[in-house]
C-alpha cells in the first residue's frame, strides 16, 4: 500500500525548512503564515489558527481557511476587522492547555466546548508556543475526519511549537519597533491639512520599507494671510533619528519664516543659513511654492529640490522651468531665485520628493517623465485617488512623500484697499475719511460704518502713539466679512488691559475694539506684526 510508505520529506526536514522560512520572517503575519505553510500539507489539516497572546485575550494573526463561515459561531461573533480578538476565558479548556503550557492533541469525540469542538471535529491539536519562560501564544490545527495522531507527527508538532513561539516574539518586538518609529514619523508630519479658499490639497506619506530607520520626507500646507497658502515639500539627507529629527526642525523654520509674511526666497534663505549655523553633517533639499488664491499666480523657489509639474485644465503637464539653488545647508550666502508659476482654475500642482521619481533602473528625468504622464492620464477631479494611484507603484526602499493641489479660484473675489498713514497731527482723520470713502464705494450699509470707523481709529493711534516707522492700513471685504488690519514696525504685541481706573484717560483701545469685532488678534509681519480685526456686516 503505497500510502503506508515513508515520504521523500522526512519530518527533520520539514522541521529545517520552517526553522529556515522563520528565520527570514520579518514580522508577526509572515512568521504565522510561515507556520501554517509548514503544516497545512503534510499533516493534512482542515483548519489551522495561529494566535498571539496578549493578556488573557487571544489576537488572531492568521486563520487558515480565511472565510468566517469555515470557523465556529463564537469566532464569527467576535470577527473585528480582519482576525477576531476573543478572551481566553471564552474557552476554558483552551484556557487550561495555555496553563500547563504543553502540547494538547484531542482526538474525535473528546469533550470540548463548542468554541474548540467545531475547529476539529474529527481531532484538534492545540500547540502553546512557548518563549522565554512565557507562553507567546498559540497554534490550533483541527481535522474534520476522524485523524490518528502518530508519534512521529507528535514529533513534528513539538518542535514546530517551539521554532513558532521563539520566532513570534522576535517578529512581536519588530513590529513594535517599527510601529513606533512610523508613530514617531506621523507626528513630525502634519495630522491634517487645512480646508483652503479655491484649493483641494492632498499628501501623502511612504516610509522606506528597508529596516527601521527613519526617513527625511516631509511636506506642509502653511495658510498665510490675503488668501496665500506656501505649499512645501523636502527631503534631509539620509535614513535615521538624526535625519527624522533635522526634518522636523526644518519643516518648523519654514512654517515659522512663511508665518512672519516674508517672501518665498526670504524664507528658503533663512531656512538655509539656520540649517548652515546648526553644524550638521547633513544637507536638505526643499521646493517652496507661494500660491496666491485671489490672483491664480504663484512663485516658486527650489532650494535642490524636483521642480513641480503641473497638469493643465485641458490635460497637458509640464515641468515647470523654476531655477535652483543649492540644497540647504550647503552654502550659507547661497541665492535661492523665485520663478513665476501662472495657474488656471482647474490645474494641479504636484510636489514630490525623489524616491517615487527615481529608481535603479531608470535616472531622474525619465522618473519625472513617467510622473508627469501619470498626472496627464488621472481625474483631477478626485485627487486622493490620484495620489494612490501615483504611489502604486513607487518602490520602498527610499521614503516617499507627495503633495498635491488642484487650485480651482475662488468664488467671491474679496475687495482690498490700502492706505498708508503718514505721521501728521491729523494722521487717524485722514485714515478716517479713507476708510469712510471706500466703505460707501463698496456699498456698506451706514450701519456698519461707525464700528468699523472706530476700530480703524483704535488701530491707528495705537500704531502712531506707541510704534515708529510706517504704519499701513489694509481693509478687505469678503462677503459680509470685513477685515481692518494695521501694520508696523514694532513686533510687540497690545495687551489687553486686565482692569482700568475710573480717572485713567486711555488704555481702553483694544477693549473697544474687542467689543465691536467678531474676533482680533495679531500676527507677525516681517520684523513688525499686524493688528487685525474681523468685523461682520449686518449683525
Amino acid at each position: 500500500d503505497a500510502s503506508t510508505l515513508r515520504p521523500d520529506v522526512t519530518d527533520v526536514a520539514r522541521v529545517q525548512r520552517l526553522a529556515a522560512a522563520l528565520a527570514t520572517a520579518g514580522t508577526v503575519r509572515d512568521v504565522s503564515q510561515a507556520v501554517v505553510a509548514a503544516l497545512r500539507r503534510p499533516l493534512r489539516a482542515d483548519r489551522i489558527a495561529l494566535a498571539e497572546l496578549e493578556g488573557d485575550r487571544l489576537v488572531v494573526t492568521v486563520l487558515d481557511p480565511p472565510e468566517p463561515e469555515s470557523w465556529p459561531e463564537l469566532w464569527r461573533l467576535e470577527w473585528r476587522t480582519e482576525w477576531p480578538d476573543a478572551p481566553v476565558r471564552a474557552m476554558p479548556t483552551l484556557a487550561s492547555a495555555l496553563r500547563e503550557g504543553r502540547a494538547q492533541i484531542w482526538p474525535a469525540g473528546t469533550a470540548l466546548e463548542p468554541a474548540l469542538a467545531d475547529v476539529g471535529p474529527g481531532g484538534l491539536a492545540v500547540l502553546p508556543l512557548p518563549a522565554a519562560g512565557r507562553t507567546a501564544g498559540v497554534c490550533l490545527i483541527g481535522w474534520d475526519s476522524p485523524h490518528d495522531f502518530g508519534p512521529d507527527e507528535r514529533a513534528l508538532l513539538t518542535a514546530s511549537a517551539g521554532l513558532a513561539g521563539q520566532a513570534l516574539t522576535r517578529a512581536h518586538a519588530f513590529d513594535a519597533e517599527h510601529e513606533l518609529v512610523g508613530m514617531l514619523q506621523r507626528q513630525l508630519l502634519p495630522r491634517r491639512l487645512p480646508e483652503l479658499p479655491g484649493a483641494v490639497a492632498v499628501a501623502r506619506y511612504l516610509p522606506s520599507t528597508a529596516g527601521l530607520e527613519l526617513g527625511g520626507d516631509w511636506y506642509d500646507v502653511i495658510p498665510l494671510p490675503d488668501h496665500h497658502v506656501a505649499l512645501v515639500i523636502g527631503d534631509v539627507q539620509g535614513h535615521s533619528a538624526g535625519a527624522a529629527t533635522l526634518m522636523g526642525q526644518m519643516r518648523t523654520a519654514l512654517r515659522a519664516y512663511a508665518v512672519e509674511g516674508h517672501p518665498p526666497d526670504v524664507v528658503v534663505s533663512r531656512a538655509n543659513r539656520l540649517l548652515t549655523d546648526m553644524g550638521t553633517d547633513l544637507f536638505a533639499t526643499c521646493a517652496y511654492v507661494d500660491l496666491d488664491m485671489e490672483e491664480g499666480s504663484a512663485w516658486c523657489v527650489r532650494a535642490g529640490h524636483l521642480p513641480p509639474v503641473l497638469r493643465h485644465p485641458d490635460g497637458t503637464t509640464e515641468i515647470a522651468e523654476a531655477e535652483g539653488g543649492p540644497p540647504l545647508g550647503v552654502v550659507a550666502q547661497a541665492d535661492f531665485p523665485m520663478s513665476p508659476l501662472r495657474l488656471r482654475p482647474g490645474t494641479l500642482i504636484a510636489l514630490t520628493t525623489d524616491g517615487l521619481v527615481e529608481s535603479a533602473d531608470a535616472d531622474i528625468d525619465e522618473g519625472m517623465d513617467r510622473f508627469a504622464h501619470a498626472l496627464t492620464v488621472s481625474d483631477p477631479a478626485h485627487l486622493g485617488l490620484v495620489a494612490d494611484a501615483l504611489l502604486g507603484n513607487a518602490r520602498r526602499s527610499d521614503d516617499v512623500a507627495l503633495l498635491l493641489v488642484r487650485y480651482d479660484g475662488m468664488e467671491t473675489r474679496p475687495l482690498r484697499e490700502t492706505w498708508t498713514v503718514w505721521r501728521l497731527p491729523e494722521a487717524v482723520r485722514h485714515a478716517r475719511r479713507f476708510t469712510h470713502r471706500t466703505l460707501r464705494s463698496w456699498g456698506v450699509p451706514a450701519a456698519d460704518i461707525d464700528a468699523v470707523l472706530l476700530v480703524v481709529s483704535e488701530l491707528v493711534t495705537n500704531a502712531l502713539v506707541h510704534t515708529d516707522g510706517t504704519v499701513r492700513l489694509d481693509i478687505t471685504l469678503v462677503g459680509a466679512r470685513l477685515r481692518v488690519a494695521v501694520a508696523d514696525a514694532s513686533p510687540r504685541t497690545p495687551v489687553k488691559p486686565t482692569s482700568i481706573g475710573w480717572e485713567a484717560t486711555g488704555g481702553r483701545g483694544i477693549l473697544l475694539v474687542e467689543a465691536v469685532s467678531a474676533t482680533w488678534g495679531t500676527l507677525p509681519v516681517g520684523g513688525g506684526k499686524q493688528v487685525w480685526s474681523e468685523i461682520t456686516l449686518g449683525r
